[in-house]
C-alpha cells in the first residue's frame, strides 16, 4: 500500500466529494494519509478528518503564508493538539518568499516558534520552503533542526542543497513536479538522494503530476510519481512503493 505523506483534504477543492474520494483510496492501493495543517482552521478540520477516518493521521502547524494569524494563545492551542495520538508531525512550517506577505521577519519568528514547539513535543517537522532556500537552511542549522528531524516537503531545490539537508538526516517529500519535463534539477536531485530518504506525496489538491497537470490533485495520482521515481532510480515501481512506505512509517508512525 502507498503511504501518502502530504495532502490537504480539508481544502475546499474537496467539498463536493471528500467522503467518496477518501473512502475509495484503499481500493486504489493508498493505505495511509497524513493530512497537513496550513492554517489554524485547517488544523481544526484535520482533527475532524483524523477522527472520521482510521487511516488519516494529522500534522499540526501553520504555513508561512498564514503566520500573520498566529498569537501566543494559538501556539498554546497548537501545542495541546500535538499530544493527541494521531498527530504525528508539526507542519507545514517554514518560509515562503514567493508571496510577499506576511513579511520575512514575521515568517521567521513563527517558523522558529513552531520548530521549537516540535522539539518540545518530540514530533518531526514538515518543512515548507519556497524561493527561500538559503534562509530556510540557515535557520534550520542555527536552530539545530537535525535534533528534531523531519521532511523537506515538495522538495524543489538542487542536488547540492539536498546534500545539506541530508547532513541533517532529513527526508525529502517528492511529488508531482518530478513528472514535469522541465524538472531537470529535481530529477538530478532525486537520482542522487538515497531511496531510504524519499517520501511519496501529492500536496493535494495542488501540483498534479503529468498526465493530469493543471487538474485537481489527489492521492489517486501517487502511482505516476512512484513510476517516475522508479524510472530515475532504475528500480521497480513496487520497490519504490515499499521503500517509501517504510520510510514514512519510520518517520511518522514507528517512533511516535
Amino acid at each position: 500500500m502507498i503511504f501518502e505523506s502530504h495532502a490537504h483534504y480539508d481544502d475546499e477543492a474537496f467539498q463536493e466529494d471528500r467522503e467518496e474520494l477518501l473512502t475509495s483510496l484503499a481500493a486504489h492501493g493508498i493505505g495511509t494519509v497524513i493530512n497537513v495543517g496550513a492554517s489554524l482552521e485547517s488544523c481544526r478540520h484535520t482533527l475532524r478528518l483524523m477522527e472520521q477516518y482510521p487511516f488519516v493521521y494529522g500534522a499540526m502547524g501553520v504555513h508561512p503564508s498564514e503566520t500573520a494569524e498566529l498569537t501566543e494563545d494559538s501556539m498554546v492551542w497548537l501545542q495541546a493538539q500535538c499530544s493527541l495520538d494521531k498527530v504525528v508531525a508539526v507542519g507545514e512550517i517554514g518560509l515562503d518568499y514567493y508571496w510577499k506577505e506576511p513579511e520575512g521577519s514575521v515568517q521567521k519568528k513563527w517558523f522558529e516558534r513552531q520548530l521549537e514547539m516540535a522539539r518540545e513535543v518530540k514530533l518531526p517537522v514538515i518543512i515548507h520552503s519556497r524561493d527561500a532556500a538559503k534562509d530556510t537552511l540557515d535557520m534550520m542549522r542555527a536552530l539545530h533542526a537535525e535534533e528534531v528531524g523531519g521532511v523537506v516537503h515538495c522538495y524543489s531545490y538542487t542536488k547540492e542543497m539536498a546534500r545539506e539537508y541530508l547532513k541533517m538526516d532529513f527526508y525529502f517529500g517528492i511529488g508531482g513536479v518530478i513528472t514535469f519535463k522541465n524538472a531537470k534539477k529535481l530529477k538530478e536531485a532525486v537520482e542522487w538522494i538515497p531511496m531510504e530518504k524519499i517520501l511519496l506525496e501529492t500536496d493535494s489538491p495542488y501540483l498534479s503530476p503529468e498526465p493530469n497537470r493543471g487538474k485537481r490533485n489527489s492521492s489517486l495520482n501517487l502511482p505516476y510519481i512512484a513510476q517516475e521515481i522508479a524510472k530515475i532510480k532504475g528500480i521497480t515501481y513496487e520497490e519504490v512503493v515499499e521503500i517509501t512506505g517504510k520510510n514514512a512509517d519510520r518517520l511518522f508512525l514507528s517512533e511516535h
